[in-house]
């Protein structure tokens, strides 16, 4: 039996994704930028692609950006407004526990002579909005908040910051990673006040290697990719076509069927939940029910490392994670800025797994995990070290 809770750090292709990207890398398989039939070919996939996700979002089509992923989209929205907008201020503000292509990305025009503020967060892993009221000022050009936690599933008021950032300083921008919350809430940028938005396509069952960035008519950015002028400059290279086309159709099965799958989520998550608090010193870090994201659970097992839970269940054929995959190659030395940021005990810090299910997931699929883990634990405990 296999049973693949690790939906965050990346999801299974639908089918019909897998079926569309055969095709037009095996018979449509033309250069956009040629003028020949498969080059126009080529072209309706990108026009398809730009007008399915532009209709989920109810923005144009010209606000949209496609890159080569969540990494990339990020790096572009705050390397290229920044860039863009130095004259104005070089404050930025973002928080402590985005993830490493936001922080190392902050990090890096820190060095460029930029001036970070770092938001905290409260122990449900939100923000205050006073705290992020106080941190605005006349020279800020960019906040950058993301959506949805990708450790703990901590959803952020989004719509409510904004209104708090064009209310002290209508020119600051508004960047949002979405890349966990987009495929599993309506997030509807032009209503909710948000100037760019990432996203990327891996995460909701479309293929990796592909992303886009969601960027306001009116926003001022900088390319960061010279080449040969594909996308009206903003990301020169020959378009993934497949990749591109695939993701769209991710987007298209995802947000017609939200409302069921969102339900079915919340239900497994709560299902979970409750038989993981039947278990002795097991600790739960997500948000409660429909606080928070309906995928991911976060839980902490006193007296067993994360990464001895991680390789006990994947013996038995469970695969869940450690952490964020993107970090998770990288020892932390005093563990995830997620966990820390919300106050989790020392003792819990490297005794932390995360859940994250999708679409796919099963009722039967939880069961199998809670008993396993109802039978694994006070035999890993027992002969655990202290």
């Amino acid at each position: 039996m296999e049973i693949y809770l690790d939906n965050s750090a990346t999801t299974r292709t639908f089918p019909e994704v897998a079926e569309l990207m055969s095709k037009i890398m095996c018979e449509d398989y033309g250069n956009p930028s040629s003028l020949h039939l498969k080059g126009v070919q080529a072209e309706k996939y990108l026009r398809y692609a730009k007008e399915t996700l532009a209709r989920i979002m109810k923005v144009s089509d010209r606000e949209l950006i496609f890159t080569s992923g969540g990494t990339e989209s990020d790096n572009l929205a705050l390397i290229g407004v920044a860039m863009a907008n130095y004259r104005a201020g070089k404050h930025l503000i973002t928080t402590k526990i985005e993830h490493p292509a936001i922080l190392q990305t902050m990090h890096y025009l820190e060095d460029q002579g930029f001036e970070v503020t770092y938001l905290s967060v409260g122990s449900d892993g939100c923000i205050s909005l006073e705290e992020l009221k106080n941190a605005m000022r006349k020279d800020t050009i960019l906040v950058s908040i993301m959506h949805t936690n990708n450790e703990i599933g901590s959803v952020q008021p989004i719509e409510e910051a904004a209104r708090i950032i064009k209310s002290m300083n209508p020119a600051t921008l508004f960047h949002v990673d979405a890349v966990q919350g987009f495929g599993k809430f309506r997030i509807m940028p032009k209503r909710m006040g948000i100037d760019l938005l990432s996203v990327s396509g891996h995460k909701i069952h479309g293929p990796k290697g592909v992303g886009f960035l969601y960027v306001g008519e009116k926003v001022k950015i900088h390319n960061i990719i010279y080449g040969g002028g594909q996308q009206k400059n903003m990301r020169s290279g020959t378009e993934n076509v497949p990749g591109i086309a695939g993701m769209a159709r991710a987007a298209e099965i995802l947000y017609t069927n939200l409302a069921e799958d969102t339900r079915k989520l919340y239900s497994l998550k709560k299902y979970l939940c409750d038989g993981l608090m039947k278990m002795e010193d097991v600790k739960l870090n997500n948000p409660e029910g429909e606080k928070g994201a309906p995928h991911i659970v976060s839980l902490s097992v006193k007296g067993i490392r994360s990464e001895v839970m991680l390789h006990a269940l994947e013996d038995k054929g469970i695969f869940v994670s450690s952490g964020s995959a993107c970090a998770s190659n990288k020892p932390a030395v005093s563990g995830s800025a997620t966990l820390r940021g919300i106050g989790l005990e020392k003792e819990y810090l490297d005794s932390t797994i995360r859940m994250s299910m999708s679409v796919y997931t099963t009722k039967e699929e939880i069961d199998y995990t809670l008993q396993t883990m109802y039978d694994m634990i006070p035999m890993l405990r027992k002969y655990t070290r202290h």
